[in-house]
Order: C-alpha cells, then sequence, then structure tokens
C-alpha cells in the first residue's frame, strides 16, 4: 500500500519529492540527522575538550588519527559482513554501540573521574574511545548506504540522496551549534550525556524500519576474494573513482575544522557560542544548498559542477586562512559548505547509481577508505601542519593544493567530466 501511495501522480513540491512519501524513507532520514546530529555535536565537544586540557594543537591531530587508523584498518571487513548480513540489524547494533562509547565518554567528563583519572590517563582513554568510535563508523557508513538502497525504488535514488544528504548536513551544522551552546552553558558534560540521550531515541525510528533480505550472489565467494571485490569494482569504474579521489584529496588539504580552536582563542577572539557557529557555518551553508537543490535538482552537466564546487571550496578555505575577522571567516565558512554540498549530492548519486544491489556493503567501506577517513586524517594532517609552519600558513597551503587536485583530475579524468545522471542511469537499468 506504501508503495502505491508513493506512485500515485503528485504536483508540486511532493511532485519533485516522491521519496517523502516512503514512511520507511522517512524513519531512514530520522536515523541518519539524528547520527550525524549526536556524532557531529560529540566530536566537536572533543576537539574543544583535548584542546582546553592541553593547549596543544598536535594533540587536536592525534584526535583524528586515533579515530582514521580503525575507519580505514576495518573497512574491507566491515564491508564483507555487511553485505552478508541484515543491514537494518546492523545499523540497530551500531546505535547501541554508541550509546556504550558515549556513555564511557560522558563518565569521562565528570569532575570525578577526571580527577581521580588526572590528565594523561583521561587523554590516553579518549583517544581509546575515538579508537571505538572509528571501529564502529567502519560498518555503521556501509551500513546506512546498503539499507538506503533497500527502502526506496533505483529510480528514486538522486531525490532520496538529495534529502539524505540534506538530513546529513542539518546534523553537521546543528550538532556543533548545539555543542557550542552546551559547552557555554555547562561546560563539556552536558553535550555529553545529550550525545547518549539521543542515541536512546534513535532506537524508535530505527525499529520503525522492517528487516530487509539479504541480497547474495547463488555463487559465494572465498573471504579474500570478497573483500577485495569492492576495491576492484571502484578501480574498473572510472567516474566512481575520479569522484572519490578529488572528494578524498579536497577534503585531506582544505580540512581546516580541526584547528577552529586555534582559530576562536588565538585569531578570532570569540568566545565558545562563537566557536559553535564556526564549527556549525559549513553545515549552514550545505543545508541552504540542500534546500535549493530539493527545488532545483542537480540534472545537467554534474561532473562539471562537481569540479566548480570543488574549486570553490578550495578558494573558500583559502580566504578563511588569512581573515581575521569573524563575519568574513563565518561567511567562507558557509561557502565552503554551500559547495561541498554539491560535492556531496554528485559524488553520493554517482555511488548509488553505479553499485550493484550484492555489492554496497564493500563498495561503502571502500567510500570509507576514500572519503568519510579523509576527514580524520585531515584533521590529523591540519594538526601536523599547524604545528610545523603555524595556524594560518597551514589552512592557506592546504587550499592552495586542493586548488591543484582540482585542476590535475578535471584533465584526467573524462568519465567524470562528462559523467551525467540521467544517461548512465538509463545504461545501468
Amino acid at each position: 500500500m506504501e508503495n502505491e501511495k508513493a506512485n500515485e501522480p503528485q504536483k508540486g513540491f511532493y511532485a519533485k519529492n516522491p521519496v517523502l512519501k516512503f514512511k520507511e524513507f522517512l524513519n531512514f532520514l530520522v536515523v541518519r540527522f539524528g547520527l550525524l546530529f549526536a556524532l557531529n555535536m560529540q566530536v566537536t565537544t572533543i576537539f574543544y575538550w583535548v584542546y582546553n586540557i592541553t593547549g596543544d594543537k598536535l594533540s587536536l591531530g592525534f584526535v583524528g588519527l586515533a579515530e582514521v587508523i580503525p575507519a580505514i584498518g576495518c573497512s574491507f571487513f566491515a564491508g564483507h559482513f555487511v553485505d552478508l548480513a541484515e543491514k537494518r540489524k546492523m545499523v540497530l547494533a551500531c546505535v547501541v554501540s554508541y550509546i556504550f562509547l558515549g556513555s564511557a565518554l560522558f563518565a569521562l567528563t565528570t569532575p570525578v573521574v577526571f580527577n581521580h583519572l588526572g590528565l594523561d590517563f583521561t587523554l590516553y582513554l579518549i583517544y581509546f574511545f575515538v579508537f571505538i568510535g572509528g571501529v564502529i563508523r567502519s560498518f555503521m557508513g556501509p551500513s546506512l548506504f546498503s539499507l538506503f538502497g533497500l527502502v526506496l525504488p533505483r529510480k528514486h535514488y538522486a531525490n532520496g540522496t538529495s534529502w539524505s544528504s540534506m538530513m546529513m548536513e542539518m546534523g553537521k551544522m546543528l550538532g556543533p551549534l548545539a555543542a557550542g551552546v552546551m559547552i557555554a552553558i555547562d561546560g563539556v558534560i552536558t553535550g555529553m550525556l545529550a550525545v547518549v540521550v539521543i542515541m536512546v531515541v534513535l532506537l524508535i525510528p530505527a525499529l520503525n524500519i522492517k528487516p530487509k533480505p539479504i541480497i547474495r550472489k547463488e555463487n559465494k565467494e572465498p573471504i579474500l576474494q570478497s573483500l577485495f571485490q569492492g576495491v576492484h569494482f571502484v578501480l574498473k569504474t572510472p567516474a566512481l573513482l575520479g569522484a572519490q579521489l578529488l572528494d578524498m584529496f579536497s577534503v585531506l588539504f582544505g580540512g581546516a575544522v580541526a584547528l577552529l580552536p586555534v582559530y576562536q582563542k588565538e585569531i578570532l577572539h570569540v568566545d565558545e557560542v562563537g566557536f559553535g557557529l564556526l564549527r556549525s557555518a559549513p553545515g549552514v551553508g550545505a543545508l541552504l544548498t540542500m534546500v535549493l537543490l530539493a527545488f532545483i535538482p542537480l540534472k545537467t552537466y554534474p561532473g562539471r559542477k562537481l569540479f566548480l564546487a570543488v574549486a570553490g571550496f578550495a578558494i573558500s578555505i583559502i580566504v578563511f586562512g588569512i581573515s581575521k575577522n569573524f563575519m568574513l571567516s563565518f561567511f567562507m565558512l558557509l561557502l565552503s559548505g554551500m559547495f561541498d554540498a554539491i560535492s556531496v549530492v554528485v559524488r553520493g548519486t554517482i555511488l548509488q547509481l553505479v553499485t550493484p544491489d550484492h555489492m554496497r556493503g564493500r563498495v561503502a567501506s571502500v567510500n570509507t577508505i576514500f572519503v568519510s577517513s579523509s576527514n580524520e586524517l585531515g584533521d590529523f594532517e591540519s594538526g601536523v601542519m599547524a604545528h610545523w609552519l603555524g595556524t594560518v600558513r597551514a589552512v592557506v597551503t592546504g587550499g592552495c593544493l586542493t586548488l591543484g587536485v582540482v585542476i590535475i583530475t578535471f584533465f584526467s579524468a573524462k568519465q567524470l567530466r562528462n559523467f551525467g545522471f540521467e544517461t548512465d542511469e538509463e545504461h545501468l537499468e
């Protein structure tokens, strides 16, 4: 009945956004938003917390490194097991794991525990729990990606990706902002507790999604062959490979978010709320773009628009790096989020369209290595570069390197330049 209702002719807004008629997809959106909101709130609090107890820029880099190691190391195995498992069950298991992890981090923020353990041991435990979070994320990413493909018909993937990305960007925007407000009100304790509460509430929409069939190939592959199938698929799909490499290097070199605590205290001289506003600015910009894309979908020359968007992202980061004015810095971060949102939608739709159903977990795991992990590796790179070159030089240098990556990829990835959603979708179907 739900599918019949969803397929009824609609006018206006629903005609352009048919995915909003699928109840399971709406529950999926709530889970995606809640996870991104809570995790971004958590990581923002952790970065602020670590810098304030250590005063060391390099410590910020180690937070990113602690998460990227398991995210990369576990991804191959995670994708294999996700493809063999029931997807909703995997998402539920990840949410429950985040509840226990959030509870442990909350305990560390309490004065009793901190005073008992001391600074050094507390810092080591923060890194350890961030490491565990990276392990969980290596399963969560492929699980959500695979579940997405099972709650929507294939013909709605492009529209669904826009809405899924919108929820992601809303979480990335509102999570840091909420963290900044809570830090200003009551330190890091309240924010860490809120993360646990949100994760518990997310069990409700996750349970409202029905269990899904496990899609497997008839001939079972040996485990080692299965693990590398995702890598092989990405390497032999030029448009997908080009999009992944472009995003990976742009995030790796252009990530300035890890250094925002330094900009807050030493360059822009703003309070905790100002820090939260800066941290949420990319999400604000991304959300604005997602709203526009809901009314004006990307239909023509998505590949070329991807290159323009990443170039705009790089220029925004360069201007942010040299800015000493809070409003200009906020506006540049907002622009960076707007450009990044276009990249997210194009790359995400390519990924959904070209990936076979039985390989979604493994291909999504490769996506984690290429893209998601580059965020944390970029945080580490930013911390190291700031330690060696100084904060401003590190950010500007990263933006310039990102521009270089755009130019090189534009001339070397012809399939990505010429990629079109409609042509490729018709071909794949």
